[in-house]
This record gives C-alpha cells, sequence and structure tokens, in this order.
C-alpha cells in the first residue's frame, strides 16, 4: 500500500484512471476501471467515481463523495467497524479490498465482513484470493 498522501501527490499532477484487478479462490481474474478524483488530507482523501470499462460488474458507487475510513476514525457508515480495514465504504456491504486476507472454509464460505470482497448491488458476493488497485495516467504521451 503506497499510502493515501503518496497517492494524491501523484494525482495532482494529472488526470489518472483507476483500474482494480481482482482473482477469485478459483483463478478467474477480473477488472474494472475508473476515471477518478482524489481530495486531499482535508477532504479525508475522499474518492468520486465514474466507471469506464471492465469485466466485472461495478460495486462502487459513482459519481458519490466516498470518504476514506478506518476503525479509529469514527465514520459514517461504521463499516471499518465491523469490516476490517481502511476503504471507501458507501454501505458496509458492497466491497472491502483492504480486509483481512481470509481463506474459504469448506465450501467456499468466507466470513465476508472480515476477508476480501467485491459485491455490486443486487449481484452475488466475489470472495477474492488477491487484489491489485493500480493508476496510470490518461495520456501517456506526457510522460515519453
Amino acid at each position: 500500500w503506497l499510502g493515501l498522501k503518496k497517492i494524491y501527490s501523484i494525482t495532482q499532477q494529472g488526470n489518472y484512471l483507476l483500474r482494480i484487478e481482482l482473482q477469485d479462490w478459483r483463478g478467474n481474474r477480473r477488472h474494472i476501471e475508473y476515471s477518478f478524483s482524489l481530495g486531499g488530507p482535508s477532504t479525508n482523501f475522499t474518492l468520486q467515481l465514474a466507471r469506464m470499462s471492465g469485466s466485472i460488474p461495478n460495486a462502487l458507487p459513482e459519481h458519490a463523495q466516498l470518504r476514506f475510513s478506518t476503525g479509529d476514525t469514527g465514520s459514517r457508515p461504521p463499516c471499518p467497524q465491523s469490516h476490517p480495514g481502511g476503504w471507501w465504504h458507501s454501505e458496509c456491504e458492497e466491497t472491502n479490498l483492504n480486509g483481512k486476507y481470509v481463506m474459504p472454509r469448506s465450501r467456499g464460505r468466507l466470513d465476508r465482513g472480515k476477508g476480501l470482497y467485491w459485491k455490486p448491488k443486487k449481484g452475488r458476493y466475489y470472495l477474492l484470493k488477491s487484489t491489485k488497485i493500480m493508476i496510470h495516467p490518461t495520456d501517456l504521451k506526457s510522460f515519453d
């Protein structure tokens, strides 16, 4: 994890895309890309997203101001207390890519509140073995 202050500093240099890559316990790999903006420390690193493309349904609200929260910030909704790891929560059950690394129990069951998961609205949980969260500039020519 690079850290929010460093990511914020990088994103102030230009326009970036956010790419999230997910791998489930069966080895399936999927991704989603968003255009995004990230606020600074004074906004609790507020994240705003707009889906661009991907092979997995969206599980994060678009065009909403999502504040980064952790278990010690007294956030609303109080997701980090029951879902470990800091994240941009809007509702506690939609996604948590900074949860604990938990292997599924027999028959693929997982304590969803503690592990890594992605859950689109009205969709099924994607129980995850690994995640990658990356950013890249929208204009790669400026980096020649």
